[in-house]
């Protein structure tokens, strides 16, 4: 499945911070990013799972926000892009 996953985490206190860093890691296990707080990620079902389970343990739902968008079958890979060219295939090899 595809999904484009953005997150907001209030970073004004040191425990946002670390809050932010742990988000971003995570996301980072499972897609691409493609701006500061979005990333495209290509996964089974299973991984949707754990992915979304460890998020909501990184986050404190009464600051921070994340949204995840699933997107039609291999709609990643009709993506239109302006600017500076992609240079990860979102369904290529993950290197961590």
């Amino acid at each position: 499945m595809d999904l484009l996953v953005t997150y907001d985490v209030e970073t004004i206190t040191p425990q946002g911070q670390r809050r932010l860093r742990k988000v971003a890691k995570i996301c980072e296990a499972y897609g691409h990013r493609v701006q500061k707080s979005v990333f495209e990620v290509v996964c089974r079902e299973t991984d949707k799972v754990r992915f979304v389970a460890a998020l909501q343990e990184a986050i404190d739902p009464t600051q921070d926000s994340i949204r995840i968008y699933r997107l039609p079958a291999h709609a990643l890979d009709d993506v239109e892009h302006l600017g500076k060219p992609r240079l990860i295939d979102p369904r290529g090899p993950l290197v961590i």
